[in-house]
């Protein structure tokens, strides 16, 4: 029996430095001391923009990359004390896909279950099982380039699984998928999440997807900027998101500060504010702007709201890694 109680995942004071490109570079700081706990069975989210530090902490958990400082466990396994204990521990789907396309689905499968030590009629009855989870029974004998993005991800999820892990990490694993596909692939994790009390940690730079998780780490820069369920990061909002078009922005953003002591932050082209019940707000807004506001748009926070609420910059901009 697995335990299902105390933390899957636990990180403390994680940091990695990259070494420096060229001569005279100082190295990049890809993780900035990360403290993270993943409850066991959970379905939990890394979220940020491609270089924000998600793909360096998997390969940190899946011990394919060693830590500058700090300490990690999985699935009650220290990754500096006892990397191969992890290994047997995790399943992994990585963003690129990772089989040998000359081969079946059940060849794939095959020689990766010798990789764990499975052998004859056991490993077969266990790929039969995998296959029919995933529904890829009728295509076990297909080579995998003959197959869609979405039968490959399936089957990469049925390798990762083929000697039961208490931990299924994924990076990216809706890569390349078509709309279909992805809520497929969505629908299979929770599935599987449910049926098997496997803990499930996704990395996606997808607003959408991490609205589907239990909680999640939204990263910029290395850092873990909030933490929490969907629903409770967006309630810090407080209200509905304003977004004006305006001529000249910096300068009302000034004025709007004056004149209704808020603070507007301009992204972009944009200024955005928070405001309790926008729809009240727009009226005078427009008012005491006359012929300068081009245009203004209301809506209920979103996960990006809450990074431009903690970071202060869009979500979308160059990173570390």
């Amino acid at each position: 029996m697995r335990d299902l109680n105390g933390e899957a995942i636990q990180t403390r004071q994680l940091r990695h430095d990259y070494p420096p490109s060229a001569a005279g570079k100082e190295p990049r700081a890809a993780l900035r001391g990360v403290d993270l706990d993943v409850r066991r069975t959970e379905l939990f989210g890394l979220l940020g923009p491609n270089g924000g530090g998600k793909t360096t902490l998997c390969r940190i958990l899946t011990t394919a990359l060693k830590p500058s400082s700090g300490t990690a466990t999985v699935a009650g396994c220290g990754i500096a004390e006892n990397p191969a204990g992890v290994r047997r521990k995790i399943g992994v789907v990585f963003q690129h896909p990772c089989l040998d396309r000359k081969l079946t689905v059940w060849e794939n499968l095959l020689h990766q279950g010798h990789l764990y030590g499975l052998r004859g009629a056991a490993l077969a009855e266990r790929i039969r099982e995998m296959l029919g989870r995933v529904g890829l029974s009728d295509r076990a004998n297909e080579l995998i380039e003959n197959l869609s993005g979405g039968l490959k991800r399936r089957a990469e999820i049925a390798k990762s699984l083929l000697h039961r892990p208490e931990v299924l990490i994924l990076d990216e694993p809706t890569s390349g998928l078509d709309p279909g596909a992805r809520q497929d692939l969505w629908n299979y994790l929770r599935e599987l999440q449910k049926a098997d009390s496997v803990t499930i940690l996704v990395a996606t730079h997808l607003m959408e997807e991490a609205e589907k998780c239990d909680r999640l780490a939204i990263f910029d820069k290395g850092e873990v900027v909030a933490l929490g369920s969907p629903a409770s990061l967006k309630s810090e909002i407080g209200g509905d998101v304003v977004s004006i078009e305006a001529q000249g922005p910096e300068g009302i953003r000034e004025e709007i500060r004056l004149k209704f002591g808020v603070e507007a932050m301009l992204i972009g082209n944009l200024l955005h504010i928070e405001w309790p019940q926008g729809h009240t707000f727009v009226p005078a807004l427009i008012e005491a702007f006359p012929g300068r506001i081009t245009s203004v748009t209301i809506s209920k926070p979103s996960l990006e709201d809450v990074f431009i609420h903690r970071t202060r910059h869009r979500f979308w901009q160059e990173g570390v890694e």
